[in-house]
């Protein structure tokens, strides 16, 4: 699990930008914005406390009084209560993926019926949005491309559009879905895939958006093959 508690350092500089003028000033805009963003680092993790147990503990150290907690004991604490933490993240990371897999499963089988749309044996589902007249890329090659992500409920999880940068890689250095589906395109073409999760992140799931057992969809346009293999 991700510490509780990040550096006073750390979260000066985490969300700063997100801090919104609710109100008076404080006092000690410095010292408002280390409790802001400490809020938010737990609040993210879904860690529950007691405020005023929270802001005794903060003042006894800051003040240097000391913990009214033994360090054994505190310990013990922490491991336990890292160990709950756990188990409830996990419960809900199977929750979430039993539901992306009811969610995913009915969304492939529409998405398969479209016009357009030809599914492949290991499942990949693609539509040619623009088609181009280069070559193929190999396996083994370093491809250039532009792409857009997207989860099913439409939310952006990655986009070099967005960036305004194209992305340059090797095509067995990507997830599986990516691998099998630009060795289909040639250069010049856009196309639209639908990668199912065993073709994506699987039960892992990548990052803070892309859940376990995610259907990913992408928009990639192959610009070049960068480096084509012997």
């Amino acid at each position: 699990m991700r510490k509780i508690l990040l550096s006073a350092a750390g979260l000066a500089m985490a969300g700063v930008a997100g801090a919104q003028d609710k109100g008076a000033a404080p006092a000690d805009p410095p010292s408002y914005v280390i409790g802001t963003n400490i809020a938010s680092n737990l609040k993210g993790q879904g860690v529950e406390v007691n405020l005023e147990s929270l802001i005794a503990g903060l003042t006894d150290v800051l003040k240097g009084t000391g913990s009214k907690i033994p360090a054994a004991q505190a310990q013990e604490i922490m491991t336990k209560f890292q160990a709950d933490m756990q188990a409830k993240q996990g419960a809900k990371a199977a929750e979430s993926g039993k539901k992306n897999i009811e969610e995913g499963k009915a969304f492939l089988e529409t998405n398969g019926k479209a016009e357009g749309v030809k599914t492949t044996t290991s499942g990949l589902q693609y539509s040619v949005m623009k088609e181009g007249t280069g070559p193929r890329p190999k396996a083994t090659d370093t491809v250039k491309v532009h792409y857009h992500g997207t989860l099913l409920d439409g939310k952006v999880f990655d986009s070099s559009v967005d960036r305004g940068e194209p992305a340059t890689f090797p095509l067995d250095g990507v997830i599986k879905g990516w691998t099998e589906g630009l060795q289909l395109m040639t250069v010049g073409s856009k196309y639209k895939f639908v990668l199912p999760s065993e073709l994506a992140y699987g039960e892992r799931g990548a990052g803070g958006d892309i859940g376990p057992n995610s259907v990913l969809t992408f928009e990639v346009e192959l610009l070049e093959i960068v480096k084509s293999a012997k």
